[in-house]
């Protein structure tokens, strides 16, 4: 049985040592941040983290990443708090979102070994692809998420993930919903209006 360290967690894989790391994040681990996309590795959607370098795992097997260390997008930062993850919001670099988790742990591995990336050192370090096109936007993001990690920016945070919808509202006036003050009425409350 491979084993190997997930997200800071010992895991061990009762699966064929062939199996794509991938597979065995997403149907074994419930790991679902990475996505299949392609299979072959040209898209990007599956990167992971392996001992610190973005690798596509569907291109490695659970045999080859037998005692490394393994950091999917789950836990980049379980607060959604690590430079880049803030840096896409902050920039509206993302889209569908298909993308967004490979891309976000290519930036990562980026920033942490270059935290000034040129244009060209972004384009060189992120061969992820997007089909909805947020290139121009990635590069702002990414090259954000730089200034932040040399402590030249700084940027305000989304809500925190399990926040209350309600003080998610308060914080973020554009997500005013119905059960807050100011919202628009509820379904409910629209049919019971006579």
């Amino acid at each position: 049985m491979p084993a190997m360290t997930v997200n800071e967690r010992p895991v061990e894989f009762d699966m064929d040592p062939d199996t794509p790391l991938l597979h065995a994040l997403r149907d074994a681990a419930n790991l679902t941040g990475a996505k299949y996309g392609c299979g072959v590795g040209d898209c990007g959607a599956c990167m992971v983290l392996v001992d610190g370098e973005a690798l596509r795992s569907c291109l490695v097997t659970i045999a080859e990443a037998e005692g490394r260390y393994i950091t999917t997008i789950e836990g980049l930062s379980r607060d959604r708090s690590h430079p880049v993850q803030q840096a896409l919001v902050a920039e509206q670099a993302i889209q569908c979102g298909f993308c967004t988790p490979g891309i976000a742990i290519a930036a990562a591995a980026l920033v942490r070994r270059n935290p000034d990336p040129s244009i060209e050192d972004i384009r060189q370090a992120i061969p992820n692809l997007c089909r909805c096109g947020v290139y121009p936007r990635l590069v702002e993001a990414i090259q954000r998420a730089g200034r932040v990690t040399r402590r030249r920016e700084t940027i305000s945070a989304a809500p925190a993930p399990g926040i209350d919808p309600a003080d998610a509202a308060r914080a973020v006036p554009a997500m005013r919903g119905a059960d807050v003050e100011g919202g628009p009425p509820s379904a409910a409350d629209q049919a019971s209006e006579p």
